[in-house]
């Protein structure tokens, strides 16, 4: 008996009445593995001596937190829209301050503080459409098409959430590329929908096959009912850039099997390899003529959290949606309104992000030499990780054509293997872990964005400043090196 003689009462909600498709969801890039990080490092800020003296966090594409700075247009803009007194400060430029006018113009009551329009400021979205015409080469886009969203993520699980329904075999499936972002595998188990892997190509530099698709949608129908076909193009984790035929190809595929095309072109400004380059899906349907520009439903994601941007903390994005159903758009603008709107400062930034400064604009140089300084230093990074790796034995790495992330292939002993399925851990977590307690070196393992069977990976972002990353890859190839040679003379003993 408890106090006052009452009953002790229990939880209402525990483990066991918890929402079961939440507890299926898993998201490996904030994992257990990012958790030991932050415990290492409040130990090394104690004093507790280690192996090393920083963690390095190279598990997520987080440009700034990488010492990335900030491009001073956008921040410009940014302060201007937050404190408007600046207005009549001197220092900033008098293009930053007629845009931030213009945006204070179109927020309730001139301030950011307000809540904007579902979708998004109306404004913004006429930019962000003149911003994709001006990508496409005159395409048109719709502002009616345009959701803001709070980064990519949230407007691609919106997506999602509109697209999933049924029970048994008639539950939704959605195919997603392996190695995947886990937002998909997460989004998919929350929301109870059926997770179909298609299979990239690591012999062919991760390409996408369309005959891998067909293998994939033949075999989902047997239990579910597939509906929607995700593209993450840059990859990631992976890193490759498709070319205009791939996409051709599965856009045909997409309209020939009824497939809703979801496009997560975040990094679509990073390109790097020679011969790669970036071509918008919404641009290739269209180019391909009425027969697919006119009846395949299209939504592409975008995001002011890559790129060479890298503002992950304004949480600012959008999506555009092409074919939809006008009944179902508005189920779609119905479901956005719900959470009221997407940060308004998120908003702002996004907007100076596709209204950038012109030549002739007081701003431009400036702007452009830091754009230009941030791609160039990623495109050296890409280059620096793919031939460091390939140097060194039991790594084999692709090439970085785009995005910011690595995803090498590593040979692990095989009682390194048989170790780690002991202790209850996928062997490339077993090697990871082993690597951030030695090294200090965070990184995600492969299985945490699947992988086919029996082979092993971890994926590192590229972001660090060049002569931190020079250390951290060298580092880790030297790790690898110990760890087999490790495993390979127990392996010998036993």
């Amino acid at each position: 008996m408890a106090e006052n003689g009452l009953a002790r009462r229990g939880k209402v909600l525990t483990l066991d009445s918890l929402n079961p498709f939440v507890k299926k969801v898993e998201y490996a890039v904030r994992g257990a593995i990012v958790t030991r990080a932050v415990q290492l490092e409040k130990e090394l800020q104690q004093g507790v001596k280690k192996p090393f003296t920083e963690v390095i966090r190279a598990n997520i594409g987080d440009a700034q937190a990488m010492g990335q700075r900030p491009i001073t247009f956008f921040r410009q803009v940014s302060a201007l829209c937050m404190y408007p007194d600046l207005l009549n400060d001197p220092n900033f430029p008098e293009d930053a301050k007629q845009k931030a006018r213009r945006l204070l113009a179109a927020c309730g009551g001139q301030s950011v503080g307000a809540y904007s329009a579902s979708p998004g400021v109306e404004v913004i979205r006429q930019d962000v459409a003149r911003f994709i015409e001006c990508r496409d080469g005159g395409i048109p886009s719709s502002p009616e098409n345009i959701f803001l969203s709070i980064g990519a993520s949230d407007a691609i699980v919106t997506i999602l959430k509109l697209l999933v329904s049924g029970e048994g075999r008639s539950r939704t499936g959605v195919m997603i590329p392996i190695p995947q972002y886990p937002l998909y595998s997460a989004a998919l188990a929350e929301l109870n929908a059926v997770q179909i892997n298609y299979y990239l190509d690591e012999d062919k530099c991760w390409a996408l096959d369309v005959g891998e698709l067909r293998r994939a949608l033949r075999q989902a129908r047997e239990h579910c009912r597939p509906r929607a076909l995700c593209i993450i193009n840059p990859g990631n984790p992976t890193g490759q850039v498709q070319s205009r035929q791939c996409i051709e190809d599965v856009i045909h595929f997409a309209w020939e099997e009824h497939l809703f095309l979801l496009a997560d072109e975040v990094y679509q400004e990073n390109v790097y390899a020679e011969g790669s380059q970036f071509h918008s899906f919404k641009k290739v349907l269209f180019e391909m003529g009425p027969k697919y520009s006119e009846s395949v439903e299209l939504a592409t994601f975008h995001s002011i959290s890559k790129g060479f941007v890298g503002e992950c903390g304004f949480r600012g994005g959008y999506m555009e949606v092409i074919n939809m159903d006008p009944a179902v758009q508005q189920q779609l603008t119905k479901l956005v309104s719900v959470r009221l709107c997407p940060p308004v400062t998120g908003q702002v930034l996004l907007d100076v992000v596709v209204n950038r400064p012109q030549p002739g604009d007081p701003s431009y140089q400036q702007f452009s030499q830091e754009k230009q300084a941030v791609l160039s230093a990623l495109a050296k990074k890409a280059r620096l990780t793919e031939e460091t790796f390939n140097q060194a034995p039991g790594i084999h790495c692709n090439p970085v054509q785009g995005a910011m992330y690595a995803f090498p292939r590593i040979y692990l002993p095989p009682r390194a293997v048989q170790e780690a399925k002991a202790k209850g851990q996928a062997p490339d977590m077993f090697f990871c872990l082993k690597l951030l307690e030695e090294t200090g070196i965070c990184v995600v393992p492969g299985s945490g964005f699947g992988q086919k069977e029996g082979t092993f990976h971890f994926r590192m972002t590229i972001l660090p400043p060049l002569e931190k990353l020079e250390v951290m890859l060298q580092k880790l190839s030297q790790f690898h090196a110990r760890f087999t040679k490790e495993y390979s003379e127990l392996q010998a003993q036993g």
